[in-house]
């Protein structure tokens, strides 16, 4: 029978505090994005924002500089992003359902925030960590604008109607233009999806008759 391994119970142990100690010794959330406004620094990491972000750095808010103000830290508030205001017509937001701070921080605005994301007005159906908590571009949503921005319907997303060429088809019917062109085909090729013509008996037996017409009766 083969001997059975006998458990290193103090090696283990070294391992358990090996891991205890490296938890210990990472930096907090407050530490890790500190940020010296006079420099536009990061004191833990010595790296400068871009300078295009020093404005929104002066002006807006990060989420937990508006969260650490509220009652029940925002929890089942809905807040969105200036970026997204920007960028998007549909309403894009963030409903937060679960905050973790971070209480060593000064004011406590820092930590950890889950929620659920409505992008381009497609909610999600999972729960999961807010991203990008230490911007300066998050903003609350007023109260009498929650339900309207709920209540908006997405248009629906048109058919598709075309799709690529699989790689060896694509490759010959490039070939196919250029030796009959001379020239590279501008455009991609893309294979319709839908069929304007009816592929019955009658449509063979006349390709067939024109062909015949093209090429002629042989003698």
């Amino acid at each position: 029978m083969v001997k059975k391994k006998q458990p290193r119970l103090i090696a283990e142990m070294a391992r358990k505090i090996r891991a205890y100690r490296e938890l210990k010794s990472r930096p907090r959330e407050s530490q890790k994005y500190a940020l010296d406004y006079g420099t536009m620094k990061r004191p833990h990491t010595g790296k400068m924002l871009p300078v295009l972000a020093w404005q929104d750095v002066r002006r807006e808010s990060r989420l937990f500089s508006l969260l650490a103000g509220m009652r029940l830290f925002g929890v089942g508030r809905l807040f969105t992003r200036k970026s997204w205001l920007a960028d998007h017509t549909e309403p894009s937001y963030w409903q937060i359902t679960k905050v973790k701070v971070d209480y060593t921080s000064e004011n406590m605005d820092h930590g950890k925030a889950w929620g659920v994301l409505t992008l381009k007005g497609k909610q999600e159906s999972e729960v999961k960590e807010v991203d990008k908590v230490m911007y300066h571009d998050w903003r609350l949503v007023p109260k009498h604008v929650e339900q309207q921005l709920k209540d908006f319907e997405p248009a629906p997303e048109p058919p598709v109607r075309y799709v690529p060429y699989p790689p060896l088809l694509r490759a010959m019917l490039l070939a196919k233009h250029k030796r009959a062109a001379g020239s590279v085909l501008a455009e991609e090729p893309l294979l319709p999806l839908q069929r304007d013509v009816l592929l019955s008996k009658d449509y063979f037996r006349r390709q067939e008759q024109e062909a015949i017409k093209r090429e002629g009766t042989a003698v």
